[in-house]
């Protein structure tokens, strides 16, 4: 945004009649206030892309964007908030509309909120759908989008999850110490090619060990996911769902991922639905990586007496495979802690999965690569399938009284009831009170008039539009 509102401030000064911070519907002022919403509670942008954790807003470009966009844009007080957190202003004329206002007390809180953001020039090339729940308590970045030039990831149907400024499940981001000499100079690793751009990265689905376009940068190019739908009418229950037909030949993807406040949780959790439908068996991978402390599991595995990678290559290569276990229930569990909160995963399992619990860090002989942790759900011999998990964040620890409320998942069970080429449907139930969450989904009509009909274990649900979420009360 630097260089843009830079050569618009210069434009204007010369030739005002342009009005070039109208143009296109004032779009250089509105990217301003979409640059803050793509930061986290702590002001960080989230990682996407060849994105570097820890750049943030308060950065001295972002402080020379936010000035020109408040004094050429109708001095928003949102902005000054911000502003306030910067600490510091340009020595001009906007940076002196942005002391004064923030001097009158004319600072408002900047309103973060969930939004959906289109890709391509014209809008129509897939897009970031970020759910937030109240002043960021729960936060989910889920990419749809384009390739992203050289830039890109190969990581369709990816998100990252936040509560507050704490990463819950995380995007790795660029393997690159930016201006370090001591790291490749401050430039590109090559790690970034062989890791942090491969599929198997990011939370997101792998098919048979190989990325997303096989890894090409022109065939990747070409394509893009599709929004299938974006609702947030509902702040308690909060919707994005988008497909992908081209990251595998063959095969397409729809993930739906839903951020709900219900009865019996402290907190909002996320409900995550990835269907798989393929024209031959694969094995499916389903990455999550976690940041923290295992607290522990409710099913065995076994850790190796000397490690192994996951694989050869496609980023295989830099994960060690350091435990290997199968479900004991129908529901798997994995619990932890960090940052003085807990969070479990629980994931409807088949009795053939494999939990592979990994490391970042294999083949890595110069430690350019963080050694973060991930659990991936391993599903082979499979043609069409559907993975559900629920994450969520649950009391919290104390180190200092020693402490720990609410340290157990309050989910009983969840359940995949209906999984056709038309309707999904899942049941989520509480310990707590033992009501039945049930979000059903119209896999292949997403109009809000269509009315559907779908019958659950004799008993029939009737809605209209793309999905419906109900709460069956315990009697």
């Amino acid at each position: 945004m630097y260089p843009f509102l830079i050569f618009a401030e210069a434009l204007h000064n010369v030739k005002p009649e342009q009005k070039i911070f109208e143009h296109k519907d004032s779009v250089l002022l509105k990217s301003v206030n979409i640059l803050v919403n793509l930061s986290d509670a702590d002001g960080d942008f989230f990682p996407l892309n060849d994105a570097q954790k820890g750049m943030s807003y308060k950065s001295p470009d972002v402080v020379t964007a936010l000035d020109i966009a408040y004094h050429y844009g109708g001095h928003n007080p949102q902005l000054l908030s911000i502003a306030e957190e910067q600490g510091k202003v340009l020595l001009d004329d906007s940076g002196l509309a942005v002391a004064i206002g923030i001097r009158d007390g004319k600072a408002e809180p900047f309103q973060k909120k969930s939004i959906n953001l289109t890709d391509g020039t014209k809008g129509d090339e897939g897009g970031v759908g970020i759910l937030r729940y109240g002043n960021e308590d729960m936060t989910l970045v889920f990419k749809y989008a384009a390739q992203g030039l050289s830039h890109g990831h190969y990581d369709k149907l990816s998100f990252s999850l936040y509560e507050k400024g704490t990463e819950i499940l995380q995007d790795y981001g660029l393997a690159r110490f930016v201006n370090i000499e001591q790291k490749g100079g401050g430039n590109y690793l090559k790690e970034n090619k062989t890791w942090a751009k491969q599929t198997i990265a990011h939370n997101t689905l792998v098919q048979n060990e190989t990325s997303h376009f096989g890894g090409k940068y022109e065939v990747g190019s070409k394509h893009h996911s599709e929004l299938y739908f974006f609702d947030t009418s509902n702040p308690e229950v909060q919707v994005v769902s988008a497909k992908e037909k081209n990251a595998y030949p063959g095969t397409e993807m729809q993930r739906t991922m839903a951020l709900i406040k219900a009865d019996g949780f402290e907190k909002p959790f996320l409900l995550d639905i990835l269907k798989v439908v393929s024209t031959t068996e694969n094995q499916y991978d389903l990455p999550f990586y976690f940041k923290g402390q295992v607290m522990k599991t409710n099913f065995d595995f076994s850790t190796p007496k000397s490690l192994e990678t996951l694989g050869s290559e496609n980023g295989y290569q830099h994960l060690w495979a350091e435990g290997t276990g199968q479900p004991k229930e129908e529901n798997s569990k994995l619990s932890w802690l960090e940052n003085g909160h807990f969070y479990t995963l629980t994931t409807a399992s088949l009795k053939d999965d494999e939990l592979q619990f990994v490391r970042i860090g294999a083949n890595d002989p110069e430690f350019n690569l963080r050694r973060d942790a991930g659990l991936v759900i391993r599903r082979k011999n499979t043609q069409n399938t559907t993975f559900v998990s629920v994450m969520e964040s649950h009391g919290h620890y104390s180190p200092v009284s020693e402490f720990s409320v609410n340290s157990n998942s309050v989910i009983s069970n969840i359940e995949l009831m209906v999984d056709s080429k038309e309707y999904t449907a899942v049941v989520v139930e509480t310990k707590s009170n033992g009501n039945q969450l049930l979000l059903v989904l119209a896999n292949e009509d997403k109009n809000a008039d269509k009315e559907h009909v779908l019958k659950i274990k004799d008993k029939e649900y009737r809605w209209k539009g793309p999905y419906q979420f109900i709460t069956i009360t315990k009697k």
